[in-house]
């Protein structure tokens, strides 16, 4: 005690310094937390930001704003849908009653006239069919009555075949050997499976895509008429691929009262030691892959 009252000054100090001490270690405690949230919360942002700017498509940053750009490309494409809608036009179901949804009669008889008349049409188009041909409605050709739900569907595909095999009479393709849609109802179950497409229409916000197969026969001049006939149609068929090769030599000879071989030019005689040259032109068969855009109603 009697040190303390001699140095009473120093103790005071001392205690005041250890006070002091005491405080900053705690503000410097507090203000490291406090920069530790900031820290931590800043990282965040940096993160979002970071993750926001590798997404495809970005949306930008203080001078592009890509999402702003993406709403004005979404507005143009739609305008250009709107403008360009005469290009799509729908096909129109067979039968489209007005007055009522379809009954089994009315399709089955839509089903026969459409058939017989495209069976009609070909020879007329100078194009060969395979005997009796149902243009994949083999399965729904003898029937009266039909699988619950599926007329509209197939409604909706018979008036499809139908402006499909039009351009191709149109182009006047030597024989068409098939075509092949989606399966729509229970009956397809029990069709032949050469009428049938293992695929599925595809949805998106703007329209449906409906697939189909058609394989033919024609010569190169036919082929191109026939690809003009689905780009100038005005129903959204577009041509996805298109596979060619050479028919063969059995189906030339089968068509030959049909044109299956064609020569330009007159024979050169043969030279000594030479051959006689004559151009010829193949047959060729063709697959095409085809889809129709059907767009969606306007919102």
């Amino acid at each position: 005690m009697t040190w303390i009252k001699r140095n009473l000054l120093f103790v005071i100090g001392g205690v005041l310094a250890l006070v002091l001490l005491g405080a900053a270690g705690i503000y410097d405690y507090s203000s490291w937390r406090r920069n530790s949230v900031a820290f931590d919360k800043l990282n965040e942002v940096y993160n979002t930001l970071r993750t926001l700017t590798n997404q495809k498509p970005s949306p930008g940053n203080d001078r592009i704003n890509n999402v702003e750009t993406a709403k004005e490309q979404e507005a143009q494409l739609r305008d250009w849908i709107n403008r360009s809608r005469h290009y799509f036009q729908p096909i129109t179901p067979i039968p489209n009653p007005t007055n009522g949804p379809i009954s089994n009669e009315s399709f089955a008889d839509a089903l026969h006239r459409t058939i017989d008349q495209l069976r009609r049409e070909a020879p007329n188009a100078n194009v060969g069919l395979q005997p009796q041909y149902s243009f994949s409605f083999e399965a729904q050709s003898s029937r009266v009555k039909f699988a619950p739900g599926s007329l509209d569907l197939l409604a909706v595909q018979l008036g499809e075949v139908k402006a499909i095999a039009e351009i191709l009479f149109a182009g006047r393709i030597n024989q068409l050997d098939g075509i092949q849609r989606l399966r729509v109802s229970d009956d397809d179950t029990s069709g032949p499976q050469a009428d049938y497409l293992i695929d599925n229409s595809v949805t998106t916000d703007l329209a449906v895509m409906t697939p189909y197969t058609v394989t033919f026969r024609a010569f190169s001049p036919e082929i191109g008429q026939t690809l003009a006939g689905f780009a100038s149609s005005p129903n959204g068929f577009v041509v996805k691929s298109i596979n060619v090769q050479p028919a063969g030599a059995a189906t030339t000879d089968m068509l030959q009262g049909v044109g299956g071989v064609r020569s330009s030019g007159p024979a050169s005689p043969p030279g000594k030691g030479g051959l006689q040259t004559v151009l010829q032109e193949q047959l060729l068969r063709v697959t095409l892959e085809v889809e129709i855009v059907k767009l969606l109603p306007k919102k």
